[in-house]
């Protein structure tokens, strides 16, 4: 199974390398970033799956970092665990309420870390995601991270590979490059919609002529996946 990706978001590095032990022994990759300003980029640039945040951090508290992913679309559905050393109830309830997954109070234990992370990846991985799609003799699998034509590899580049998995799980409807954007890219990633166009003629020819058809121009608005004609 593909190892998740996990972000420790902490100011502290001797408690982001203990957890970073922890969670590498557990199979994660690791990402670390010791303030909300670094994060948020990382968060945006790499994607992990889950977010371990401090609430406590000089500057934008993780408290803030947690409302601002959870308002923004492209990150709303982003896991959260915050880790703190405020214990009370009402800072639990004002954790979760500010969109966190779950909350952990410090000192922990990294067995305790890691089995409620992965509760927390259980419960908000959406049915199907790890599902491998099939078109035409084009599979994609996201567990092992790898796509075949009629039984051969096809080597294709990241952002390729995303441009491609988000066009197989949503059939048959066109996007505008904004919206490929958004989907792919990330809402705040600031890059010309002309930037589409490149990686899409970039899947196209790792695709080649058996599968390229598949991916379709919708004049006057972008994209559409359709084994349609």
């Amino acid at each position: 199974m593909t190892a998740k990706t996990v972000l420790i978001v902490d100011d502290e590095a001797s408690i982001r390398e203990m957890i970073a032990v922890a969670l590498e022994m557990a199979d994660y990759r690791v990402l670390e970033a010791d303030n909300a300003q670094d994060a948020h980029a990382m968060v945006v640039d790499r994607q992990p799956d889950l977010v371990l945040l401090d609430w406590m951090m000089p500057g934008t508290s993780g408290i803030e970092l947690a409302r601002r992913l959870k308002r923004e679309e492209a990150t709303a559905e982003l896991p959260i665990i915050m880790l703190t050393a405020k214990g009370e109830e009402d800072n639990k309830i004002q954790g979760l309420e500010a969109g966190a997954d779950d909350y952990i109070t410090k000192p922990f234990s990294p067995r305790e870390l890691v089995a409620r992370l992965k509760a927390v990846l259980r419960r908000t991985t959406p049915r199907g995601v790890e599902e491998p799609v099939e078109v035409e003799g084009l599979l994609l699998d996201p567990v092992s991270h790898r796509v075949s034509s009629r039984g051969r590899a096809v080597e294709m580049g990241p952002t390729e590979y995303r441009l491609l998995q988000f066009f197989m799980t949503h059939q048959e409807r066109a996007y505008t490059r904004g919206q490929l954007l958004d989907q792919v890219w990330g809402g705040n990633v600031y890059v010309e919609e002309r930037t589409v166009d490149v990686h899409i003629r970039r899947l196209r020819k790792a695709l080649g002529d058996t599968h390229q058809h598949l991916i379709q121009t919708v004049r006057g608005t972008g994209y559409r996946f359709s084994a349609k004609g």
